[in-house]
This record gives structure tokens, C-alpha cells and sequence, in this order.
């Protein structure tokens, strides 16, 4: 049975405020109360806009919320690719969002539509939470950034707050997930990427790393 976050995230009518009420609330959630979640969004908002040459894989990108952010700088043959399984998610990314770099596409974040090393920076924001089975999402993601490239999260993460009583049975009915403090990092360290740095915002967590230029190879 599909959780509640699920369902809504399928509700036409959901995601035409998802962007505009839903999201902002959820933000200061994360950083319980405070601006740090706010202020790390507004700083990754700006480095997705830097000049260049890119493709940027945007993976359950729900209406389009990083779509200009990530599209503004692009140069060359830079393109910016949305990707959800919501039909009304996309549908509303595609009626807000008309940059001529940027492209939508339905799709499962567990098999991504997307051949092997060939996207510069792979996103996952503020969705790795509700996906079912949400680990091979990452190896997923590891599996298409180009060698050199970078992958960059925003999920939960366990904090004092979700170990209060009551809280798990909350997640659960909700379908949120929180993650343990290392599980994103170590599975990413584990698919063999670095310079894997995490910032964590209250209950939220930015993860960013990148492929290395070179593959180790055993001798």
C-alpha cells in the first residue's frame, strides 16, 4: 500500500501547491525551526546556476523546483533533465518551467533511463526520503555521473528529535524515512566516490561527492 506522502505526491491538485506551501514548511522542518537548511538551499541554488557546459540529471525533480536554478547557467550544449514518477508532478514541471535547456521525463529512480558515465551532476533533493527502496537509487546515480562528475543529495538524517517516543510510528505512516547518520555517506564511499562531504541541518543532511576522475583498478 502506497504511504500517504506517496499518494499526495500523485494528486494533481497537490502539486500545484507542493512548491509554493508545502515545500517552504518542510524546509524549516528540517532544520527544526531555524534558517540552516533556508541558507544551504539558497547557497546550493546559486552554485547550481555557475556558467558551463553541463548535463544535470535531476531525479524526482516533483514540479520543477531546482529546474532554473540549474538551467540559468548552462552553456553550449548544457542541458538540465527533470525526472519523476508523478505524471502530475511533471505535468505541472512542465507548465511552470519552459527554459528552452530544460526537458522532463517519467521515469524510475531505480532505473534510470540514462546510459552508464555520461551526466555531470546527478540531484536527488528533498526525495530520497519517500522513494521505496531508496539505497539503489544511489547506486543508480553513481552508475550514470561521468568520471570527474558529481552527485549531490538533500535528505533526512537521524537527529534527537527522532528518537523521541512516538516519532518512528509517525515516519511510518507518513513514508518518511530517516537515515542514519553514515548510511548515505558509507554507501557512497562504499560505490567508490570521494570527497564525500555532508552538512547536516537539523534533520536534514546535503550530501555532495564526486566520481573519481580515474577508476581504481585491482592488480
Amino acid at each position: 500500500m502506497s504511504s500517504i506522502a506517496q499518494r499526495l505526491m500523485g494528486n494533481p491538485a497537490f502539486s500545484q501547491i507542493y512548491e509554493r506551501l508545502w515545500r517552504p514548511a518542510f524546509t524549516r522542518g528540517f532544520s527544526l525551526g531555524g534558517s540552516e537548511t533556508a541558507d544551504y538551499d539558497r547557497a546550493l541554488r546559486a552554485y547550481l546556476a555557475r556558467p558551463g557546459d553541463r548535463l544535470v540529471l535531476d531525479i524526482a525533480c516533483g514540479p520543477g523546483n531546482y529546474s532554473e536554478d540549474a538551467a540559468r547557467g548552462l552553456t553550449g550544449d548544457g542541458r538540465y533533465v527533470g525526472l519523476d514518477f508523478s505524471a502530475s508532478m511533471l505535468a505541472e514541471a512542465q507548465r511552470a518551467h519552459r527554459l528552452p535547456r530544460i526537458a522532463y521525463v517519467r521515469g524510475d529512480a531505480h532505473r534510470l533511463p540514462v546510459p552508464d558515465s555520461t551526466v555531470d551532476t546527478v540531484l536527488c533533493l528533498a526525495a530520497l526520503y519517500l522513494i521505496p527502496d531508496p539505497l539503489p537509487v544511489l547506486d543508480e546515480m553513481a552508475r550514470v555521473v561521468k568520471p570527474g562528475g558529481e552527485l549531490i543529495v538533500f535528505t533526512s538524517v537521524k537527529a534527537s528529535i527522532a528518537a523521541l517516543p512516538g516519532a518512528e510510528s509517525v515516519v511510518g505512516l507518513s513514508g518518511l524515512r530517516i537515515f542514519g547518520r553514515r548510511e548515505i555517506v558509507a554507501r557512497l564511499e562504499a560505490l567508490g566516490m570521494e570527497h564525500v562531504e555532508q552538512t547536516i541541518t537539523g534533520v536534514g543532511q546535503y550530501v555532495h561527492a564526486r566520481r573519481p576522475h580515474e577508476e581504481r583498478t585491482d592488480v
